[in-house]
């Protein structure tokens, strides 16, 4: 049978998993709202 908490103690995470979690959290993504609060300053500027 396993031992998951012997198994637990041999587990280190991948480096791999790491850069990409970094990368990700780091990412500054457009999201639907920011394209719409985007819109709506364009549409205020062009009525100026």
């Amino acid at each position: 049978m396993i031992d998951f908490e012997e198994e637990l103690k041999k587990f280190h995470p991948s480096l791999e998993v790491e850069d990409v979690e970094d990368t990700v959290y780091n990412q500054d993504v457009t999201d639907l709202a920011d394209v719409l609060v985007n819109l709506v300053k364009e549409s205020k500027e062009e009525e100026e």
